[in-house]
């Protein structure tokens, strides 16, 4: 079975959207539905979704009220559960995450599929985003991506699914119970999947990469504030201080440089002398802390192949689903 269902929280996109749309539509695995809930959009996004609705029938808007601007972190995961919660999971193998600023290979979801298929331990994935570096994208991109002399990657982890494109195994999704309303939810959840025995991978194949038309991290205002505001995320997940020290001092070699760092130790740095709360489950940020430590010393690839090994015996795919966990540090608790 190869049923999924991409659900896309979005506002003002009306300059990515149509990208995206036509993306999905050219897939060769296209979605058994798509719910997109705009989160109250004052551009021409309406206008863009009702076109494509009416063409394609996979497709169903929902809208949601405008609040005057956008809540980052949990806001988006509102607006993630307000299609969610419209569906039967039990209906889909997967659910996806989609933002509606990508533009994607064609094939990009069926190879996602094969490969999971052909492991069964494989909860999230995705491929790696680029952005095109001095200037917009041009009006077609051609896939797959094998010559990226002209576009930066955004040096994403291999061990988590990326947060604008999270493709998860229904069943794991359900396990995991689902994301946090904070920021770092795109954090969070990869390490809870590996902390029940699931594993979360992406991959920076040229099948798989992915242009993403506005680059992670430059928030709706700034470089300077998305960057900030990682930092805070990696406070409330959790992150090891020596750790974060590493991440930060690796970030400031990617654009924005040097400045890109210091906003992110900005933000852990503030958070922690502020006492900002933080996850409230006191054996993820453990287990997190010791895949992070491990990390510093063996390396990150020997450490996560390492981790995914151990982790093996405590996989189970039958097991209950977690509480949800989407109210933050409380639920976080429960999902524990």
């Amino acid at each position: 079975m190869r049923r999924y269902c991409l659900i896309t929280p979005c506002r003002d996109e009306a300059r990515y959207a149509s990208r995206t749309l036509d993306a999905i539509l050219r897939q060769t695995a296209p979605p058994a539905s798509w719910v997109i809930v705009d989160d109250g959009s004052s551009d021409a996004t309406p206008r863009i979704l009702a076109e494509y609705a009416a063409r394609a029938p996979f497709i169903r808007v929902l809208r949601r009220p405008d609040r005057g601007d956008r809540k980052l972190g949990g806001g988006v995961i509102d607006a993630f559960y307000t299609g969610y919660d419209t569906i039967d999971p039990a209906a889909f193998d997967y659910v996806c995450k989609l933002d509606l600023d990508l533009d994607l290979p064609p094939r990009y979801f069926e190879r996602l599929m094969d490969r999971m298929e052909a492991d069964p331990r494989i909860g999230t994935c995705s491929g790696k985003p680029y952005f095109f570096h001095g200037g917009p994208p041009p009006a077609q991109v051609r896939f797959p991506l094998d010559d990226t002399s002209a576009l930066t990657s955004e040096m994403l982890a291999d061990d988590n699914s990326v947060g604008m494109i999270k493709f998860y195994r229904t069943r794991c999704f359900e396990q995991i119970g689902g994301f946090v309303r904070e920021l770092m939810w795109d954090g969070i959840d990869g390490h809870r999947c590996r902390q029940l025995g699931w594993r979360a991978l992406s991959w920076d194949d040229p099948e798989l990469r992915f242009v993403h038309l506005r680059p992670m991290g430059t928030s709706h205002r700034s470089w300077w504030t998305g960057r900030v505001r990682h930092g805070f995320g990696q406070w409330f997940m959790g992150t090891d201080p020596v750790f974060m020290l590493a991440a930060a001092t690796y970030r400031m070699t990617r654009p924005p440089r040097v400045v890109g760092g210091l906003a992110m130790l900005r933000g852990y740095l503030g958070s922690m002398l502020r006492g900002h709360p933080r996850y409230g489950d006191d054996a993820f940020r453990s287990f997190l802390r010791g895949y992070q430590r491990a990390c510093l010393v063996r390396g990150r690839r020997r450490a996560l192949a390492e981790l995914d090994a151990r982790q093996a015996r405590v996989w189970d795919p039958e097991r209950r689903p977690s509480a949800p966990a989407r109210d933050g540090a409380g639920a976080a608790r429960a999902a524990g």
